[in-house]
């Protein structure tokens, strides 16, 4: 939005609908058919660059209107050298982790992983020891 001038009142209210809706997928709450995403946000995720990917997660969240999907910022999850990470978290199923996620990688979490179903194998991924 940046450099868009607003024209009327009612441009306004859509942007703070948008703005509104992307605060809300950062909240918790448990539903049952809500999908959690959680982002290491600790200060070495921070430092690899785990506040754009989350912000990647939130936009691509955003433009495919999914509302059933939370992204929750979290603490160190214990593999620093694997920074950032994100896990997915989809009801009834194991949770997965990415590592070394960066903005693509991020999008492409949210279109096939999240929506399309397909866990991303990759290098990336960290299985091994995890529940």
């Amino acid at each position: 939005m940046s450099g868009t001038k607003i024209k009327t009142l009612d441009e306004l209210r859509k942007i703070r609908e948008r703005s509104k809706a992307g605060t809300k997928l950062r909240l918790t709450g448990e539903s049952g058919n809500r999908v959690t995403i959680s982002v290491g946000m600790a200060t070495c995720g921070i430092a690899a660059g785990a506040r754009a990917v989350m912000g990647a997660l939130i936009d691509s969240i955003n433009e495919n209107n999914l509302e059933n999907v939370a992204v929750v910022a979290t603490g160190c999850l214990g593999y620093c050298y694997a920074e950032p990470l994100v896990v997915v978290t989809v009801p009834e199923e194991k949770p997965v982790h990415y590592a070394n996620v960066d903005e693509d990688l991020a999008r492409k979490i949210i279109e096939l992983h999240v929506i399309g179903g397909e866990i991303i194998g990759n290098s990336q991924l960290i299985t091994d020891g995890l529940t």
